[in-house]
């Protein structure tokens, strides 16, 4: 999903200053003039007006306001007695002059803007394509989902989630693609697919990351790779990790402690096969009644503060106090947002999940951040 913040009414204010700012320009200059007179010569910076108009708007805005820096220039050399002199002359070829150039520029940045657009739209479409709405209740787990892109202006992101009912209980995957734009949305169909296809079929969770890691090895080259956590969640309780250099999940207990499903050993992300080295092993932890285990992308702990401070995820968690998971994770969002003071730099993904049949009553009580 995806939620642009405030940057929006940020671009909304430049537009419309770099909309006013020829006009002004003009204003300025014609002001000069009047106030100094014809010794000094400012009639050519009229030319001013249709060069910043090359910024912004259309072909037929800049002819407009090459043809109202003209029609200026003609009317302060008449209040200054200069219609025919050299003065003159060489102002309306000057403006002229710019004028054309700022057509010419105006055309080129209009068929960026088109082909960026167009580039965008299918990243965009691809991606969401790819990260298909998420059911409230898979197996025995209840699932809540929260996707933020950054600015409207950064590259489309490679965050990637998906869950799954498996042979033994719920398979769940959430990861990072290295990289941003076409190429990044592709690595992730890949790994997606893959996990779609052997969430079902394998027996075992390392049966799942093997047809993950075949399948990227077949299409990564270089310093490309995906950091991922694997989980396979049981209904006895039992939550099996496989972790390829991502953020370890966090679990938040009844009570308000936090803790984090940490490996005894940390392993390489996927996709660096070629590098010969050892996966992870799998690793378990018991997940009770009236727990929550929060999976999230680097985009949510790496996200700073104007004075540079990393969001303390573990010290907010406590936010996550409603019964209502979407509402809980919204509340966790919504004080991200807060803690950046303006866009992400990164898309930040987090994916809630809870034991279903459960209510979590308990905390509605919780009025500071505890942490284990």
């Amino acid at each position: 999903m995806v939620r642009p913040g405030g940057e929006a009414a940020d671009n909304r204010a430049a537009h419309l200053i770099m909309t006013a700012l020829p006009y002004a320009m003009m204003g300025i200059v014609a002001v000069l003039s009047l106030l100094s007179g014809p010794e000094f010569g400012f009639l050519s910076l009229l030319a001013l007006g249709p060069a910043f108009a090359s910024l912004v708007g259309t072909v037929r805005r800049t002819v407009v306001i090459g043809g109202i820096a003209l029609v200026l220039s003609l009317l302060l050399a008449a209040h200054d007695n200069l219609v025919g002199s050299r003065q003159s002359y060489q102002s309306l070829l000057v403006i002229a002059g710019v004028t054309a150039a700022s057509l010419v520029a105006t055309m080129g940045r209009q068929r960026r803007e088109r082909e960026l657009a167009n580039v965008r739209s299918v990243a965009e479409v691809a991606q969401r394509v790819l990260l298909r709405p998420l059911p409230r209740r898979v197996g025995h787990l209840r699932v809540a989902l929260s996707y933020t892109s950054a600015a409207a202006d950064a590259r489309i992101g490679g965050d990637l989630y998906e869950v799954a009912a498996g042979p033994k209980g719920v398979r769940v995957i959430l990861g990072d693609v290295q990289g941003k734009g076409l190429e990044a949305v592709e690595t992730a169909a890949i790994v997606l697919t893959a996990f779609r296809e052997a969430a079902h079929d394998e027996p075992d969770l390392l049966g799942v990351s093997t047809r993950l890691e075949k399948a990227l090895n077949r299409r990564l080259e270089g310093e490309d790779f995906v950091t991922a956590v694997l989980l396979e969640a049981t209904p006895d309780g039992t939550m099996t990790l496989l972790n390829y250099g991502h953020p370890a999940p966090l679990i938040l207990h009844p009570g308000g402690q936090v803790s984090f499903a940490e490996p005894d050993e940390t392993a390489p992300p996927l996709g660096m096969g070629v590098l010969d080295v050892e996966g992870p092993l799998p690793y378990r932890v018991r997940f009770r009644p009236g727990d929550q285990m929060l999976l999230y992308t680097d985009g949510v702990i790496e996200a700073r503060d104007p004075e540079g401070g990393f969001y303390p995820l573990a010290e907010r968690a406590f936010l996550l106090k409603d019964d209502n998971p979407e509402a809980a994770l919204e509340a966790l969002r919504l004080d991200l947002v807060a803690h950046v003071a303006g866009p992400l730099h990164d898309d930040a993904a987090m994916l809630l999940l809870r034991p279903s049949g459960r209510e979590f009553k308990s905390w509605g009580r919780a009025a500071a951040p505890l942490m284990g």
